[in-house]
């Protein structure tokens, strides 16, 4: 609490003089009021959670058990490159018959790589086994490949894959765009 300190002089003369008052502030329930503040703050504020997404990977295969290579058929599967500037680009042809011009170039909105995922579902000829590939290439960025992965969740597509992108599409894909894309190579041993 605050105190007034007064010194008390004797009178030695005739001239009254008024008194100088000294005051002292005492800061102990000040720091009582500060801790009570953070405490009641801390106490009622919300913490954010952090998001995380769930990327179901498979169980690794043990030492002697190889995989057995699985073909999936144009007809149930649709290839989506992720290139740069936001582009998305979609094919269902082999390394024979894929040229420029019919790597189809769409949007990562509603009206785009979603429609698409769900016409070609609706067009594939064993909807079971329809799977999306996706091939992120060296120009992508990480934001659109969560976009995609999101996609897959809205789009129910419960099938889908994380694959490098063969080099027949690099090539393709740096003719469409137009840059040099670097293909997407092994670390050398």
């Amino acid at each position: 609490m605050a105190e007034v300190q007064v010194k008390e002089q004797a009178a030695k003369g005739g001239k009254v003089r008024s008194k100088k008052l000294s005051t002292r502030v005492d800061m102990t329930p000040m720091v009582d009021l500060g801790f009570l503040l953070i405490t009641f703050f801390m106490f009622t504020t919300t913490f954010s959670k952090p998001n995380v997404m769930d990327l179901g990977l498979p169980a690794k295969p043990k030492e002697n058990q190889k995989q057995p290579d699985t073909e999936i058929k144009l007809s149930n599967s649709i290839s989506i490159l992720l290139g740069k500037d936001n582009k998305v680009f979609w094919h269902q042809q082999d390394n024979t018959s894929l040229t420029d011009a019919n790597l189809n170039e769409t949007t990562f909105d509603r009206e785009g790589i979603r429609n698409v995922i769900k016409q070609a579902k609706a067009n594939a000829a064993d909807v079971t086994k329809f799977t999306v590939i996706i091939k992120p290439t060296e120009d992508a960025v990480y934001k659109n490949f969560v976009d995609i992965l999101d996609e897959m969740a809205i789009t129910k597509s419960e099938q889908y894959g994380v694959t490098d992108p063969k080099p027949w599409e690099i090539a393709v894909y740096k003719k469409r765009v137009g840059g040099a894309a670097a293909p997407a190579t092994e670390p050398t041993k």
